[in-house]
């Protein structure tokens, strides 16, 4: 909140003297218990996703937090190293699940979170796949050519690993289509859940050679 001061007049003479000041006015954030439990639930959840548990709470915070903060406010309310807030922010400004948000009239950095579920899901699914997915799928490729090339390698184990190969690319193209169909088509289809697939029923039974 923004709050224009003007010092006080001594005489009209003095009017070129007049200088405006703005000032910032920082209402505290409030980490209420259900606050705190998300936050601390978060920390926990990105550690499984190989994030430092420290990332995820700072995202976590930035998230539910009604104003951009700077990152004394983050390590004060977290506990947090300064040091610690500096790294994490700077992982989560690369990843684009953060940003910053300049203040008028503060020369400190103040960050944000987006507030789109929807965006910041994708973003996250997106690092995971990164983090996880695409080097297991590069791991199982190159393993599947040299078994497939190995004369000592079990004809049952090559069919497996071709197996799960299609698998996972059939994901990752099913992934790369929806990740390019607009928000605005997408979820309007995952909400049909169930439904969908009854509408596609006759189609794939067709497809299958099934009347």
């Amino acid at each position: 909140m923004e709050k224009i001061v003007i010092p006080p007049l001594a005489d009209a003479t003095d009017i070129s003297d007049i200088s405006v000041m703005t000032e910032i006015t920082e209402k505290p954030v409030t980490l209420t218990p259900a606050i705190r439990r998300f936050i601390l639930h978060w920390g926990d959840m990105g550690q499984t996703w190989g994030v430092s548990r420290s990332v995820a709470q700072i995202h976590a915070l930035l998230f539910v937090a009604a104003r951009p903060m700077n990152a004394e406010e983050i390590a004060d309310a977290l506990m947090l190293a300064r040091s610690n807030v500096s790294t994490s922010i700077r992982d989560l400004t690369n990843w684009g699940l953060a940003r910053r948000a300049p203040m008028f009239g503060d020369r400190r950095d103040f960050f944000e979170a987006d507030g789109d579920v929807w965006e910041m899901a994708s973003k996250i699914v997106a690092i995971r796949k990164a983090r996880e997915i695409d080097p297991a799928a590069e791991v199982l490729k190159s393993c599947l050519e040299d078994a497939a090339h190995d004369p000592a390698a079990a004809p049952e184990a090559v069919r497996r690993l071709t197996e799960m190969k299609a698998l996972i690319d059939l994901l990752n193209n099913w992934y790369e289509q929806m990740n390019r169909v607009p928000k605005s088509q997408l979820l309007p289809l995952i909400k049909l859940g169930s439904k969908a697939v009854e509408l596609l029923s006759p189609f794939l039974k067709k497809k299958d050679g099934r009347q």
